[in-house]
């Protein structure tokens, strides 16, 4: 009878799976919107984290599972659209702000190390974690950037390449870093980023093909568009898993190489955005958050998470007002701090790994307070302003360059 009434009481306390779908959509429609109203469509993402930690007590471990199995599929879109975002120019274009995005990691590459072994985490998975760091989400940064007041037309385009670089660098690190996580360094993990390196090149080489592929999909699929780009992305993040590269960076990858793809003028996350980016990439977010237990606020882990972002945060301020300058005011440099989204990807590599899901916590909940302020703390352009008070327009994930706003020219040649 105890057994019994403990568990009635424990299925009276949890939500079952239907009110679980109830909220989530519910969620998925009020919160972009909301974000959107306040000027601020960017925390949209960390909202949805924020949420998962919320339901921790109330879901049970079916919902969770049921979360986070649907969390993988949006995991893969995240990436995908990731890679979307990133249009690199011309090599020598790039000289200039990758050596400012190398030294903007490098000098915090110690500190957040130092940080993370002091946590508790090893030294691979601190490598890991200042990886993650030290990146910029360019998705989250994005809209801010576009309305940024601060900026002049040569540092704004300067600041864009900085971030996207950031990203990359971020991405390729953590390809590299995820490999050797699970097996250590050893003869293995070698033949793992060969393999890596070949699964890159033949979606390289075979980039136009499939660039034909989704362009040939967009064409000639009207209702079912949307679902077979989906397919598509699947089915190729399943074949770069079989030759040794995992799904999450065969997305990536595939995304950065079919950036140029485009249809009446529309990017194609623009086209997967009902399936990607208003539900599935959000119930990834929930599922993240879900990972971190709420009585984790009962420990000191919290608040070693709230100094991190606090240290690192002060220490880019010191960092772009004394040597590394963007060319903008001194805010300027928070653009280039909001790390959710590369932050969750290492979260899931650790999580993969069997790493402590309290260290792990500790990982996201940092990201957290690191892009929730530095987004808060951007102050709202005209652009954003007016888009706040205007009826409900949906944006992609990232927009052309060539929106920004004055620099039409020059901010163009970025997109080639």
């Amino acid at each position: 009878m105890r057994n019994g009434g403990y568990a009635d009481a424990v299925a009276h306390t949890t939500m079952n799976n239907i009110e679980i779908i109830i909220c989530l959509v519910l969620l998925f429609m009020a919160v972009p919107d909301v974000c959107r109203k306040l000027g601020r469509p960017a925390l949209a993402f960390s909202a949805f984290a924020v949420f998962g930690v919320l339901l921790g007590p109330l879901a049970s471990d079916g919902v969770r599972t049921m979360l986070q199995q649907a969390g993988q599929v949006g995991f893969l879109l995240l990436l995908f659209e990731v890679g979307l975002e990133i249009d690199l120019p011309r090599l020598r274009e790039l000289l200039r702000p990758l050596r400012f995005a190398a030294a903007w990691s490098l000098i915090q590459y110690p500190l957040v190390f130092a940080l993370a072994f002091l946590v508790g985490l090893d030294w691979l998975e601190s490598l890991v974690v200042a990886a993650a760091l030290t990146a910029c989400s360019v998705g989250m940064a994005h809209p801010a950037w576009k309305s940024y007041p601060g900026l002049n037309e040569v540092p704004k385009e300067f600041t864009l390449q900085v971030m996207v670089l950031l990203e990359t660098l971020a991405i390729i690190l953590l390809a590299v870093e995820t490999t050797a996580l699970g097996k250590g360094v050893n003869w293995f993990t070698l033949l793992k980023l060969a393999g890596i390196v070949v699964t890159v090149f033949l979606i390289a080489r075979f980039s136009t093909h499939l660039t034909k592929m989704f362009q040939w999909v967009l064409e000639r699929t009207t209702h079912w568009r949307v679902h077979f780009l989906v397919l598509l992305v699947l089915a190729i993040c399943a074949l770069g898993q079989r030759l040794g590269l995992d799904a999450a960076k065969t997305a990536f990858f595939l995304g950065l190489f079919m950036s140029r793809a485009r249809h009446d003028g529309k990017r194609l996350e623009e086209y997967m955005a009902p399936i990607s980016h208003r539900f599935l990439i959000p119930v990834f977010f929930v599922a993240l958050g879900l990972e971190i237990n709420w009585r984790l606020f009962l420990n000191k882990l919290v608040l070693l998470a709230v100094a991190a972002a606090f240290v690192l945060l002060a220490a880019r301020e010191v960092l772009h007002r004394r040597w590394l300058k963007t060319g903008g005011d001194r805010r300027a440099f928070l653009l280039l701090c909001p790390n959710l989204t590369i932050v969750a990807l290492a979260a899931k590599a650790m999580l993969d790994h069997g790493t402590d899901a309290r260290l792990t916590a500790w990982l996201v909940l940092t990201g957290l307070f690191m892009t929730i302020p530095s987004i808060l703390l951007l102050p709202m352009g005209s652009e954003a302003r007016a888009a706040s008070d205007s009826p409900h327009r949906e944006s992609p994930v990232i927009d052309s360059v060539a929106e920004g706003a004055a620099p039409t020219a020059s901010a163009s040649e970025l997109k080639r």
